[in-house]
């Protein structure tokens, strides 16, 4: 590692971590937002359509790390509703509560389509449309942040067989054929209580370990990582250890429960680990990163804030 902080240099850049964004930063990214609510509003095919567009991700959580400055969007079709029930609910009872199959023409390729001539007829200029997932619309130096802009439908997951709980979020199908499931509300709700029960320092947390992910990914000491892993990580630090002492220590003491939650000694390898939204496990099939991943970050972190 090139790099290894003093215990003062530690203990400056923990404040400047944790601190959110400037209220320029934040106006930028609230035109940002606004432009793209605005580039939907004003395309003639989403007349009549139930749309919903609203920030997402660490913008909306206000987890961003200050070198984090892209804002994801989403822009939600709510009719037709996707869902998915238990394997024993009946076609009559899916029917009862969805109604009739949908016949129209809003599908994914035609929802990602008119995103597309949305976006590029407002910003007059290019729009990525090279990621599987999302558009990209280019920042503007001191005007906006760059965005990530996702078209997605509004999604309900049925639990039980009576149909009576249900978790709504959304569903975005890629362009590589895979369907992504994402829990933003209940993202929102458990990381405002988790900040609430540890006096702001789980979101301060956050923020520290994704700068030091951007840190060591410029160092090449580990690859580039999403910046919601961080939040992932930290979610599952218990609040007790988050409250512990100055919060320098609870930093550390969170790098040391990472570690063994990970490991197979003390942990369990991560099974038990949760994404914020309390609903999706952190590890497994379809995500983006693994426990090695989880456990390069840890050690790497704990390696360039010197704490042993």
């Amino acid at each position: 590692m090139d790099k290894r902080l003093t215990e003062k240099q530690r203990r400056e850049l923990l404040v400047k971590w944790i601190a959110p964004a400037t209220e320029a930063e934040a106006a930028r990214q609230e035109r940002a937002e606004r432009m793209v609510k605005a580039a939907i509003a004003t395309h003639g095919a989403f007349a009549e359509l139930d749309i919903t567009v609203a920030a997402k991700g660490s913008y909306r959580n206000n987890t961003n790390a200050r070198a984090d400055a892209d804002v994801d969007i989403k822009v939600q079709l709510n009719r037709p509703v996707h869902a998915d029930f238990p394997t024993l609910v009946n076609w009559a009872r899916r029917q009862e509560i969805l109604g009739k199959a949908y016949g129209g023409p809003w599908r994914a390729g035609k929802l990602r389509l008119e995103v597309f001539n949305a976006l590029e007829e407002y910003f007059s200029g290019p729009i990525d449309a090279d990621h599987n997932i999302a558009f990209n619309v280019p920042a503007v130096a001191g005007s906006r942040p760059s965005m990530d802009v996702v078209p997605c439908f509004r999604y309900l997951l049925y639990t039980d067989f009576n149909c009576e709980q249900v978790h709504e979020g959304t569903v975005v199908y890629a362009k590589d054929g895979k369907e992504i499931v994402n829990w933003p509300d209940q993202q929102l709700e458990n990381g405002r209580e988790k900040n609430t029960r540890t006096g702001r320092r789980y979101k301060f947390a956050v923020r520290v370990l994704k700068a030091v992910e951007n840190e060591l990914a410029a160092q090449k000491v580990i690859k580039p990582l999403p910046s919601y892993f961080s939040e992932c990580l930290i979610y599952n630090v218990p609040d007790d250890i988050l409250t512990h002492g100055t919060f320098d220590d609870a930093i550390r003491e969170s790098l040391v429960h990472l570690d063994r939650q990970l490991g197979w000694w003390f942990g369990d390898c991560g099974r038990g680990m949760v994404e914020p939204n309390g609903i999706k496990k952190l590890f497994g099939p379809g995500q983006k990163w693994t426990v090695d991943d989880a456990q390069t970050l840890a050690k790497g972190a704990w390696t360039y804030l010197n704490y042993g």
